[in-house]
């Protein structure tokens, strides 16, 4: 079991930036695969990046590629979303989610566990 914990939403202007972290618990952390995925009011969830295990392949949607970065610290058992020039089509609930092994994916189906999310909401 990998419960996810994630933090760092807010409220920011157009053009500015934030850092989001989801904490995992498990002492295994390294052998996930992670990804952020969010989902706007009426919309569904999206993928935005993901990360493998090692922290050495990322994968982004082609929307957020240039403005987002995924990383981890896997002593820290955290993974990290640093979107910097926000735009107000970003606002959104952003979630991550772990798969056991393999590469980074884009497929929502694919990840096993799930955090409660974080809002992040972005000013025009």
């Amino acid at each position: 079991q990998v419960q996810l914990v994630e933090s760092g939403g807010g409220l920011v202007q157009a053009g500015g930036s934030l850092r989001l972290s989801c904490a995992a618990s498990g002492r295994t952390f390294s052998s996930y695969a992670m990804g952020w995925f969010r989902q706007a009011p009426g919309k569904e969830r999206e993928f935005v990046a993901a990360v493998s295990g090692s922290g050495i392949y990322t994968y982004y949607a082609d929307s957020m590629k240039g403005r987002f970065t995924v990383s981890r610290d896997n002593a820290k058992n955290t993974v990290y979303l640093q979107m910097n020039s926000l735009k107000p089509e970003d606002t959104a609930v952003y979630s991550c989610a772990a798969v056991y092994g393999g590469p980074p994916r884009r497929s929502l189906r694919d990840y096993n566990y799930w955090g409660q999310g974080t809002q992040v909401t972005v000013s025009s």
